[in-house]
């Protein structure tokens, strides 16, 4: 008997969840099954909050691809504590809120397939160069922590037991990435929400598309500060309590740069045209809660692509058309590109 293609597209997407019986005290695990005759599976596994003195590293199931061990109070992670069956499929792994204030060198190097690490909401100050050597993280939440510098050698690698890292020195970025590629850098998202940087961190070579520093103490944004990011999609720059300044030309290189969000920040009064030089994807701008009211009529000669702009307490700014006069010689309406928003005066 053929089966209908229909049928066979529904058995395809088909995911059923069972609870896994040798689930270790206190977790919960469940398999999820998919696939033609649920022929793959992979488990999930949540071991949030199980007290004091659990014992490192728990037992979990072989194919568990996803683990929770938040609010553990797991403190310094050592070599062993994330070792065993099991540990070596993760794709996902959730060390939030565990009071972590050191990570040995090798403590993460048995995750050889991790992409996603969520290690916000710890005592962090550092990180051992290398830590994330071989890794093929794509995504890392290290919100809420107390960094103070951070140092882009934490995602280098190791070639033949040696560390190896990118040089910027005499313009050799290309060259050393090329020799890396596929092997070193893979991080698109990164998280430094409310640390204590008080600059941006040199984070060049990596092929970040989203980051976020909000809530650091970063008084000044100098000029290239993130020129080296250029797959950058979203920048959020909001809640920086110590923001007085950003430099002209701070931006440029970001040319793929859709969304930049520099809200809630009341100490930064003025912007010049020129700081926005280089932005030409970029499409949204969020000025809300900022020390900045008013911005100048020639801002969309540096921002072909915007389509929002948001401005003090709430004030929406957009691109509209201005009619102009009928054109003798080209025999049409000539229209002029202007920002438009919903409170008269607000641009200037």
């Amino acid at each position: 008997m053929v089966l209908p293609l229909w049928f066979v597209l529904l058995l395809l997407a088909a995911v059923q969840c069972s609870a896994v019986r040798n689930c270790y005290p206190g977790c919960h695990c469940e398999v999820e099954s998919f696939g033609l005759f649920d022929s793959f599976s992979l488990t999930r596994v949540d071991c949030r909050n199980l007290g004091p003195g659990t014992a490192m590293p728990i037992p979990i199931p072989l194919d568990t691809t996803h683990l929770d061990l938040s609010s553990n109070s797991m403190g310094p992670l050592s070599d062993t504590m994330l070792a065993g069956p099991g540990y070596t499929t993760l794709v996902s792994l959730d060390l939030s809120s565990n009071h972590v204030r050191k990570i040995s060198q090798n403590a993460l190097s048995k995750l050889r397939y991790l992409e996603t690490l969520d290690l916000s909401h710890n005592s962090l100050q550092s990180l051992a160069p290398n830590c994330f050597s071989g890794l093929p993280l794509t995504e890392v939440d290290l919100s809420h922590n107390s960094f103070q510098h951070f140092d882009m050698d934490v995602f280098s690698t190791k070639v033949n037991g040696e560390p190896v890292s990118v040089d910027l020195s005499h313009n050799k970025l290309e060259s050393v990435s090329s020799s890396l590629h596929g092997r070193v850098l893979h991080i698109q998202s990164l998280n430094l929400t409310a640390n204590r940087l008080s600059s941006i961190p040199n984070l060049a070579g990596i092929p970040l598309r989203y980051l976020n520093l909000d809530g650091n103490p970063i008084a000044y944004i100098k000029e290239g500060a993130l020129a080296q990011l250029k797959d950058l999609v979203y920048l959020s720059l909001s809640s920086l309590g110590e923001l007085q300044e950003i430099e002209a030309h701070s931006f440029k290189g970001l040319q793929g740069l859709q969304v930049l969000d520099l809200s809630n920040n009341p100490k930064l009064k003025t912007l010049s045209p020129a700081v926005f030089s280089g932005l030409d994807s970029l499409q949204e701008l969020n000025l809300s809660m900022s020390g900045v009211t008013s911005l100048p009529m020639n801002m969309l000669s540096h921002l072909p692509s915007i389509k929002s702009i948001i401005l003090g307490q709430g004030v929406h700014c957009w691109r509209t058309q201005k009619q102009g006069q009928f054109h003798r010689q080209l025999g049409q309406l000539q229209h002029d590109e202007v920002l438009s928003c919903d409170v008269q005066g607000a641009v200037l």
